[in-house]
């Protein structure tokens, strides 16, 4: 054990392990808290499924609504996420990648305040404006998961469907694979005169 050097008559005291924490039961030696082991030290390895610092999801439901206020566009688009039954959580918007086994259910309710993982389409307008907004949504024919879409137009949901449709088909061409059947959840509105309006529509991922 290496002891510091103090003032005479001083009580050395042991160095301490700077960056080190101890290994695994059974593995000799310590691990560094930075990425490299001491040497002779054996490193702790990571199983693939615990390296990201949030969990993957294992569940998925889409929904979809529609809000208009003579107020503000703010107060049509709460009024949009209440009719989802997502108005109640703190939404974070994520990129369209579907896990290997993940399963649809469907809508369920979420603790108020809980942070929630969702691809959102949103889109916005004023009086006698027709908007829409919507997602697809397949998977993979290997079993690799799949894919989310989003998009959104001054428009029907015809034109819309349209659009995600081939936007799909980018998506599985830039990867070279093919998608199952394409599902899609969208939403449409005629806003009276007088208002804003505003639709979604959002795949919700689960725990």
């Amino acid at each position: 054990m290496i002891r510091g050097r103090g003032p005479a008559g001083a009580r050395s005291t042991p160095a301490r392990d700077v960056g080190l924490r101890p290994a695994p039961d059974g593995a000799p030696g310590r691990q560094s808290l930075f990425g490299e082991s001491p040497p002779g030290v054996v490193a702790r390895r990571t199983a693939p499924h615990q390296e990201t610092l949030i969990p993957v999801p294992t569940r998925f439901f889409v929904t979809s609504g529609k809000g208009i206020n003579k107020n503000s566009e703010l107060n049509a688009f709460d009024l949009a996420l209440l009719q989802a039954g997502i108005g109640e959580q703190n939404l974070v918007s994520v990129s369209s990648v579907l896990p290997i086994g993940i399963r649809q259910v469907d809508r369920t309710t979420i603790a108020r305040g809980a942070i929630t993982h969702c691809v959102l389409s949103r889109h916005s307008g004023g009086e006698g404006e027709v908007i829409s907004a919507g997602i697809a949504y397949g998977f993979r024919t290997d079993g690799q998961g799949g894919y989310v879409a989003e998009g959104h137009l001054h428009g029907t949901q015809k034109s819309l469907k349209e659009f995600l449709k081939w936007r799909m088909e980018e998506i599985a061409h830039f990867r070279g694979v093919e998608l199952r059947r394409i599902h899609y959840r969208t939403e449409e509105l005629s806003i009276p005169m007088d208002h804003y309006g505003v639709c979604i529509a959002s795949c919700v991922f689960l725990p």
